[in-house]
């Protein structure tokens, strides 16, 4: 009865989120898309960017190289045309009504550089805008780096100001494995005239003992061909121990490829190289090289995709930057493990301008799945079984491997004022750990956790608040309390578990609109909800869960 009324609830939503909204205001733009010859480009991609830089439309240009992009929420928005040979270009702050028409045009990266003047026009020029940004003889920019993609041309909107590529962030958080106190995040991200995205971040704690994790990597476009990248991350925590080891290091190595067969058909491949080791009296080391493929047909709206992954993906709130780039290590009877598995899927997606939705079918083997739990254990009792977190008391152990064949199916829809609704369905296995009548050694413990089929229902919200510019994304995910790993472990847009809410409010907005101070708020498992209680032998109480509570508050300042 409780099963069907979650199906019910989901129903209802799925309804909602597809009924058509009448009445409101539609607003339409239309162009022409052409080189700087003046030669119409047949077959370019036209998005709409809203001011988050989030996609909401896309359409290409017919034989005569226009375009039409209908059924639109008036108001400002990012136009963006990419074709093949081409940088992207883009102009900003576009007010779209009712037959808005706007023209753009695309120049190649040799083009560009030409017109970069060698100096300056006067002395009073911002000369730190030369070192993150290509400008024109008018002294407007050229090129410019985004948050969503590569080197974008950026030459007509006049008197614009670059957004220039340097951040500091200062958080305080805890309850995450590895990442609680106070810490500092900084960021490079510079795109010189070689076409190369160069990427530079740190991520440390201010006390002489804590943890720190950095990462730096460059990605190249090779135009019509593709892109090639490569970036290195590393993780050093010596507050992590086991038994009379004390110390953790985790390294990885990510080289990939994209490559173009023509207009319809993109493939990625590539593989990371990963090395932990335990540091200590008894030092263990595990190492692994994780492939991954997708190869994805893309027809006008809708796009066919195969994919082939071996590492898990990093939890969708993961709050350091490295984490992305780093598996989950844990302990197995003492030996450092990683991790992976092998997944395989073929997935069916369509977006529309005002919704969009995809299925999955996937088929998956887990290895060394991570068990987390939070304990309290008096210095030096930590069990020599687990990597325990003096920091936060979580503790890490590898639970049995299993393999698991589900579906994945998620609707999303634009609400008015460029806010977001996303259902989501997920069927598969996860690991669970039945209830014990009398207290227990750890060992006996982790030794009952099995896999079993389970299903998740997920809702996410977002969008930005008129008037403040208030980012705002919140999410409730629910699965059986029992299970203690995710349903469907390399699933890229699944939730968070059960409830979170992430905010990114603006404080100062620099004069080129973007936020150069903002402060961050992101609570997860606000509820502390999925906690399964165990009493070990010893009288400690372990709490296993998914996804601990967790809370990181800062400040950001881009420059």
């Amino acid at each position: 009865m409780k099963r069907s009324a979650y199906f019910a609830g989901f129903a209802v939503f799925i309804a909602l989120g597809a009924a058509p909204s009448f009445g409101a205001a539609t607003a339409s733009v239309s162009g022409l898309v052409r080189d700087s010859a003046g030669v119409p480009q047949i077959g370019a991609e036209v998005q709409v960017l809203d001011p988050g830089l989030s996609v909401i439309a896309r359409a290409y240009t017919n034989a005569e190289g226009r375009f039409l992009i209908s059924s639109l929420t008036p108001g400002r928005y990012i136009l963006k045309a990419m074709g093949p040979s081409f940088l992207p270009s883009q102009r900003e702050n576009v007010k779209v009504r009712s037959g808005t028409v706007v023209n753009l045009t695309l120049y190649t990266l040799y083009e560009v550089i030409q017109w970069l003047p060698a100096e300056p026009r006067s002395g009073n020029a911002p000369k730190d805008d030369w070192a993150w940004t290509l400008r024109s003889a008018a002294n407007r920019p050229l090129l410019r780096w985004l948050e969503d993609g590569p080197l974008v041309v950026a030459s007509e909107g006049p008197g614009a100001r670059p957004k220039l590529k340097a951040r500091i962030m200062a958080t305080g958080q805890a309850g995450a494995f590895g990442e609680n106190g106070e810490r500092f995040t900084m960021a490079v991200e510079d795109t010189p005239s070689t076409s190369r995205e160069l990427l530079a971040r740190v991520d440390f704690a201010p006390e002489s003992d804590a943890g720190m994790e950095s990462m730096l990597g460059f990605r190249q476009d090779l135009g019509f061909a593709g892109s090639v990248e490569s970036v290195a991350a590393v993780a050093v925590d010596p507050a992590v121990v086991s038994g009379d080891n004390a110390g953790i290091d985790e390294a990885s190595v990510r080289s990939s490829e994209t490559m173009h067969f023509g207009e319809a058909i993109e493939a990625e491949a590539g593989s990371d190289v990963v090395a932990g080791r335990l540091m200590g009296a008894s030092p263990s080391t595990a190492t692994a090289m994780l492939p991954y493929a997708t190869v994805a047909w893309h027809g006008g709206a809708t796009t066919i995709q195969y994919r082939m992954a071996t590492m898990t993906p990093a939890p969708a709130g993961a709050t350091s930057e490295a984490a992305a780039w780093l598996p989950a290590l844990a302990l197995r009877n003492g030996t450092l493990t990683i991790e992976h598995g092998f997944h395989q899927e073929i997935a069916w997606e369509r977006q529309t301008d005002a919704a969009g939705m995809s299925v999955v079918l996937f088929s998956d083997r887990i290895d060394n799945p991570v068990l987390e739990a939070l304990g309290h254990f008096a210095p030096g009792d930590a069990p020599a079984a687990v990597l325990f977190d003096r920091a936060s008391n979580l503790m890490r152990a590898a639970g049995p491997a299993y393999s698991a064949a589900g579906v994945e199916a998620s609707l999303e829809h634009r609400l008015p004022g460029g806010n977001r609704v996303r259902l989501i369905y997920a069927s598969g296995d996860a690991l669970v750990m039945p209830a014990l009548p009398q207290a227990s050694a750890l060992t006996d413990v982790l030794a009952s956790a099995h896999s079993r089929h389970a299903q998740t229902l997920a809702i996410s919200l977002s969008g930005t608040l008129d008037g403040t510019g208030t980012r705002w994304r919140a999410s409730y995910s629910w699965q059986p309390e029992e299970t203690l790993t995710a349903v469907a472990p390399f699933a890229e847009n699944v939730a968070e578990p059960y409830l979170n809410l992430h905010l990114r409010q603006p404080i100062r907005i620099t004069r080129d609109g973007s936020e150069g101070l903002e402060a961050l708020l992101d609570v997860r498992n606000l509820l502390a909800e999925g906690y399964q209680p165990y009493i070990l032998s010893d009288g400690t109480l372990l709490l296993f869960a998914q996804d601990q509570r967790s809370l990181r508050l800062g400040l950001a300042f881009t420059f």
